[in-house]
């Protein structure tokens, strides 16, 4: 079995993830949705409200016969991969500043964990600017951001701040 992790905040869950969930998922047998639980980012929303959001919109998304999880964790990214017996550890890369991070990132996990590859994804172009904290930033400036986010992730983001516009 090809068994993979996608770890990440997911706070919010952007269409962008879903983009590279839906691209990456014929590539594996399963795949673990992984939500970091990392309370120094200071989250909009608790862990089990990003896992129960994530279960929410996977059904929405084509996954070519893989297998989709939701699982919280905290601590090692390698660690909870080899925890989970996943093989790969999925990441999305949107520009050259992502690439640093994330190069540096899978070396660490190959050095703790040998056994277990990064496979990296290119982000697509649509969604190549979107990340979770500026899709935040922008919410709470009052801006757009419908068609960046799925439909029950932005209502659960009005509910929670307030703001029904």
């Amino acid at each position: 079995m090809r068994r993979a992790i996608f770890p990440g905040s997911f706070d919010p869950l952007t269409n962008g993830h879903l983009d590279i969930i839906k691209r990456s998922a014929p590539l594996f047998d399963e795949m673990i949705i992984a939500v970091l639980n990392n309370a120094d980012k200071h989250p909009m929303f608790t862990v089990a409200e990003r896992c129960d959001m994530i279960r929410e919109v996977l059904p929405t998304v084509d996954t070519d016969g893989c297998k989709m999880l939701v699982e919280s964790f905290s601590g090692l990214t390698a660690d909870f991969a080899k925890q989970s017996g996943a093989t790969a550890i999925v990441r999305g890369i949107r520009a050259v500043s992502d690439y640093e991070y994330e190069l540096r990132m899978a070396l660490m996990n190959r050095r703790l964990e040998p056994g277990i590859e990064t496979v990296f994804l290119m982000a697509g172009e649509e969604y190549s600017y979107v990340s979770s904290t500026l899709m935040k930033q922008v919410f709470e400036l009052g801006g757009r951001v419908e068609g960046l986010i799925p439909e029950l992730v932005e209502q659960r983001m009005r509910s929670k701040s307030g703001n029904h516009r």
